[in-house]
């Protein structure tokens, strides 16, 4: 499955698309997105919250940043929660 929306992100506007595998139940797991022309694959899924109406996946990319999905299933939409990069101080991660 392929989901594509602009992600809001703090005061930019970022064309997100998140490539998914669907495993035997039919659960939806990111494997790869998109920001803008840039390709991220996920090396690991660091962890994974679940709730009735949306999925969080905090991941690690193939660029060593953290990310933090959230994936909205009654409106099919994909959207950047939080990145954090080790080549940054804690005080200039950025935080929705």
């Amino acid at each position: 499955m392929v989901g594509g929306h602009h992600a809001i992100f703090g005061n930019l506007s970022l064309a997100l698309r998140v490539e998914c595998y669907s495993g035997y139940r039919g659960e939806e797991t990111p494997r790869r997105f998109f920001l803008r022309t840039r390709q991220v694959d996920i090396r690991k899924i660091i962890d994974r919250w679940l709730g009735p109406d949306y999925r969080y996946f905090k991941i690690q990319g193939d660029d060593g940043n953290v990310y933090l999905l959230k994936y909205a299933c009654g409106e099919d939409v994909w959207s950047l929660e939080f990145f954090g990069s080790p080549q940054l101080s804690a005080g200039d991660q950025a935080v929705q």
